[in-house]
């Protein structure tokens, strides 16, 4: 019985069929002959054209205009699919662009190639030589006149009807999900896009794309733990960046005035839905502009990001429609509990009546608050000042709620330690937040650049450290005294490309947006 004849049950959601090692050993049968014919993985085969192209120029024509095309074409690709009758048989190849439909007959590729190609397997990669024309179903295909196996398949692909369905194996195994489920693909060509037109978008501003560095002697930038390594030569203990952006405001004090970078920032977090510990930002920086400014910005992008990518205004994330035409929601963290936030009873009256981020009030509303509500989160309050009590409050209650395109201003200063203060309110800062879809995607604030006031603030994140806070920054006096030669008035902005990437393609994980994404052991 060959193999193509064997019966292949295949347990549901997409599990390896039960007789896998049948069938490799019947694959690798067909190998050893090949080994011992000669060459068994040629790279002599150069193709000449892609199916997408042909599908472009002859798939509107009919099959009597097809007749007489002599044009030869070369095509290479994974053979997807066979069908196997008699001295003619059909397959469907697949290459980067797509699949096209192949016909092979014995009396145009002869005999000997016609037997041979009789025993390729599915998942087999294929050179076919041949002309277009289209079949009696109107299907445009090419007529091989000659046919050269190039790879021999080993591991079979996943049984055609039940496909590759588990997410488990699609994420470890992405080599196979992007073969077997065409969109997967399509995901990541529209991430590619997407990226392709924020660099153009932003060096059409005038911005700089640089490169910052990965390891750092300092984990700064952000609050956050981070991944420590060791470096033998300088025998010294080095860190994985978990944001770029104290190195891109140096280059700010150094003239480079308006300034981005996209690559990876490494958290040493948990796994979720939302969060990998490594993850793709796009940060930027322009001197003599202000968190109002990068509001506006970041409006414009993502708006015409979205148009660009998505081709309209409108799209579906998750069964809920998207406006992104509308202009953006703005409104501050204190307004946004109130207005949001399942309370204990009382506190919205508590809130509203008193002065933003006043202690007292906050700490009454809290005491009912913490135990109603954080404390069945797990959330650790002792020692937080009334903005992290805030924080807290916004985060449980109202972020998840955030689902039209919104920016939360004013966080409190106590959260964001690298944010300037208000003017007329020091315990807030010219910070916002982005949301859409109930999650965060961007962050930026107008900068600090007084140096005393930074290098107080980083002497509190050292003290927060201290007292157990495993996310405080640390001291960073390379950047006190960047501060001291003078930052100009600054605005900054962070945006989350995967978070970003999963609301254009309507992605419910943030591993559907990543070809690799981090797992646990597989065992």
């Amino acid at each position: 019985m060959s193999e193509e004849q064997k019966p292949a049950t295949a347990a549901a959601e997409g599990a390896v069929p039960v007789d896998e090692n049948y069938v490799i050993a019947a694959r690798r049968d067909k190998l050893d002959k090949l080994r011992a014919a000669g060459n068994a993985y040629p790279n002599t085969f150069r193709r000449d054209t892609l199916a997408e192209h042909l599908h472009g120029f002859y798939g509107e024509r009919d099959a009597a205009s097809l007749e007489t095309e002599t044009q030869m074409f070369a095509l290479a690709g994974r053979l997807i699919a066979k069908r196997v009758m008699g001295k003619a048989s059909f397959g469907q190849l697949q290459d980067m662009s797509g699949r096209i439909q192949i016909f092979v007959q014995q009396n145009a590729v002869g005999a000997e190639a016609y037997d041979a190609f009789k025993h390729y397997d599915v998942g087999d990669i294929v050179g076919v030589r041949g002309t277009v024309f289209k079949t009696r179903t109107g299907e445009l295909s090419v007529k091989a006149q000659t046919v050269e196996l190039l790879v021999k398949g080993i591991r079979p692909l996943p049984e055609k009807w039940a496909g590759l369905t588990d997410t488990e194996i699609r994420y470890r195994q992405r080599y196979v999900d992007l073969i077997v489920n065409p969109e997967v693909k399509r995901t990541f060509e529209k991430r590619g896009q997407a990226v392709r037109f924020i660099r153009n978008f932003l060096d059409t501003l005038g911005f700089v794309e640089v490169e910052t560095p990965m390891l750092q002697p300092i984990p700064g930038g952000a609050t956050a733990r981070p991944f420590i390594t060791h470096h033998n030569a300088l025998d010294r203990d080095l860190y994985l960046r978990i944001a770029p952006e104290l190195f891109l405001k140096r280059l700010v004090v150094g003239g480079f005035e308006k300034v981005y970078e996209i690559n990876r920032n490494f958290r040493n977090e948990g796994l979720s839905t939302r969060h990998n510990p490594e993850f793709t930002m796009l940060e930027f920086y322009q001197a003599y502009a202000d968190y109002q400014d990068a509001m506006d910005l970041v409006e414009t992008l993502i708006r015409d990001l979205t148009l660009s990518v998505n081709g309209g205004g409108k799209l579906r994330y998750q069964d809920r429609e998207y406006d992104l035409g509308q202009p953006f929601k703005r409104i501050s963290m204190l307004d946004a509990v109130i207005e949001y936030a399942t309370l204990a009873p009382g506190a919205v009256e508590t809130l509203s009546g008193c002065e933003p981020l006043d202690a007292a009030e906050l700490r009454k509303l809290n005491e009912v608050y913490m135990q109603q509500v954080l404390g069945a989160w797990g959330v650790k309050t002792k020692g937080m000042g009334p903005g992290k009590l805030l924080t807290e409050i916004f985060e449980k209650t109202v972020e998840p709620n955030l689902f039209d395109p919104t920016f939360i201003t004013e966080y409190p200063t106590e959260v964001s330690p690298l944010a300037r203060r208000n003017d007329d309110n020091p315990d807030v800062t010219d910070r916002f937040e982005f949301f859409i879809g109930g999650r965060e995607v961007a962050n930026g604030f107008s900068e600090l650049n007084d140096a005393d006031d930074q290098a107080a603030r980083f002497k509190a994140q050292v003290a927060a450290k201290d007292a157990g806070d495993d996310e405080a920054m640390v001291y960073d006096a390379d950047y006190i005294r960047a501060l001291e030669y003078g930052l100009p008035p600054t605005a900054g902005v962070g945006i989350g490309i995967d978070r970003l990437v999963m609301f254009l393609t309507d992605s419910p994980s943030i591993r559907d947006v990543l070809l690799f994404p981090q797992m646990r052991p597989e065992a």
